[in-house]
């Protein structure tokens, strides 16, 4: 039995992004009921020269739409990076589930095999689709959704595997 790109892609996406989305309502009640600023906690960082809690999450919203998009054919949105609150990360993730939702299989079947080239700061990297699919994609995806968990979890959050993992 093998496994397709999309079954591969879709459901991890969709699971950690679900489980991304109800680790900021729990950050957003710690918030109001420990009496910290919100944004305290969307500009936190683990360290100073990473990304803080509301780049990573944008970050790993793009990681999932754009990889999908370019998989399986899709435009998907164009974010600005202008999220100021626990409710815009939110309406970014729903956003990005919505274009997880559009995809279907056959797209992202014909793309296993197909050449993807990507910049990737000054550096272009091309890949097979499913080269760019199990070795970059997912792997930058579980990277910042893993840090977002990580920065809310080192200011407090009582969160754990659980939560990350969300259907254990």
């Amino acid at each position: 039995m093998s496994i397709t790109m999309y079954e591969i892609a879709i459901p991890s996406f969709t699971k950690h992004l679900d489980a991304l989305d109800a680790i900021l309502d729990k950050a957003a009640a710690y918030a109001e009921a420990k009496k910290i600023d919100p944004e305290a906690l969307l500009w936190a960082r683990l360290y100073p020269d990473m990304y803080p809690l509301k780049k990573q999450v944008q970050s790993a919203c793009d990681f999932a739409k754009l990889s999908v998009g370019r998989l399986a054919g899709l435009t998907p949105p164009v974010h600005d990076d202008s999220e100021k609150t626990f409710a815009d990360l939110k309406k970014r993730i729903a956003e990005t589930l919505a274009v997880l939702a559009e995809a279907k299989p056959e797209p992202m079947e014909a793309a296993a095999t197909r050449e993807i080239s990507i910049k990737a700061g000054p550096r272009e990297l091309t890949f097979t689709g499913k080269e760019y699919l199990l070795h970059f994609a997912l792997p930058n995806f579980y990277f910042h959704a893993a840090t977002a968990y990580d920065i809310l979890r080192h200011n407090g959050l009582e969160i754990g595997k659980r939560d990350f993992m969300k259907r254990l």
